[in-house]
């Protein structure tokens, strides 16, 4: 039997600019890929318009080019990629698992039970579900979720299980803005991509089973998942860029320090260093670290950079 190729991919949101826990995300998916020979791709998560800062995609582009990364063909921009997902859904139309919901984000924590989901996230209560009471006008598009548990084993957190009709409900695949939902996107273009390889932060674990309920839905292959481990401010949170985490070129310059940076973020991730200076061009510590590269010294949870 001919050994399928792995396909990877990292996928950041041009909503502000790569900061550490970017950069972990980056070269760990990397490093998963090169490591076994296989591809890794671009790809800009820029569907969220009103969101993303004029510039930043480039700026990414630039940054990752500067640190040593080198990637398999052109970049896609899902915000060129409308047809694909409309074709997505209507394929789920088709087979009756979603319908339109009026019902607002306020409206639905005055109904719902308690926060139990990811950021918490308020399950949706059904509202809709069996049509548009009366005097409500359609906002969203939602999927139907089954109510058996969604179960899949990650490389790094090991079995996962989760039960979408209590975490989240039936979720949003298209929102009430018109824009199509994050969870849709993603599935859609990972598959006409061939990703099968998925190496991201671990916030991103708890809506791995919506992804997965909508690959099997599409008859789609589902990718394996390594969910890595994030990185944490002062405060022991997660870096991220609505907290303002802090760029990566603040205050340093990357023409002159990337290698030092990677070794840093080499250490972040418990792989062997490789035997070159921190002076050494980014380019040469990446391509040394991808010969050393060791799935089982990845720790299972996060912590600060290292300084």
């Amino acid at each position: 039997m001919t050994a399928v190729e792995v396909v990877g991919r990292f996928a950041p949101s041009p909503t502000g600019s790569l900061h550490l826990g970017s950069l972990v995300a980056a070269l760990g998916s990397y490093l998963f890929a090169r490591s076994a020979g296989g591809r890794w791709l671009l790809r800009m998560d820029d569907l969220d318009a009103p969101r993303v800062v004029p510039g930043v995609a480039e700026d990414m582009l630039r940054t990752l080019e500067i640190l040593g990364f080198d990637w398999d063909g052109e970049p896609v921009w899902q915000s060129r990629r409308g047809e694909a997902y409309a074709e997505a859904l209507e394929k789920l139309d088709r087979l009756g698992l979603i319908y339109p919901c009026g019902c607002s984000r306020g409206e639905i924590a005055r109904i719902a039970s308690a926060p139990h989901g990811m950021a918490d996230e308020i399950a949706y209560p059904g509202t809709c579900r069996d049509g548009l009471p009366p005097g409500k006008e359609p906002r969203s598009l939602r999927i139907r979720v089954p109510g058996e548990d969604i179960s899949f084993m990650d490389g790094i957190a090991g079995c996962t299980r989760q039960r979408l009709s209590e975490v989240c409900g039936d979720f949003v695949v298209r929102r009430a803005d018109g824009l199509f939902a994050y969870h849709l996107a993603t599935v859609v273009d990972d598959d006409a991509a061939g990703v099968n390889q998925v190496v991201r932060g671990a916030d991103l674990l708890a809506s791995t089973p919506r992804q997965i309920y909508l690959q099997r839905a599409l008859g789609m292959t589902e990718p394996a998942y390594f969910h890595l481990p994030l990185v944490t401010g002062p405060d022991g949170g997660k870096l991220s860029k609505r907290e303002s985490a802090v760029s990566l070129a603040s205050g340093r310059n990357l023409e002159r320090d990337g290698g030092a940076l990677l070794l840093l973020a080499l250490r972040f991730l418990g792989q062997p260093l490789p035997d070159l200076p921190a002076a050494a061009p980014a380019a040469e510590i990446l391509a040394a670290s991808v010969s050393g590269f060791r799935h089982s010294s990845i720790p299972a949870t996060g912590g600060p950079f290292p300084a």
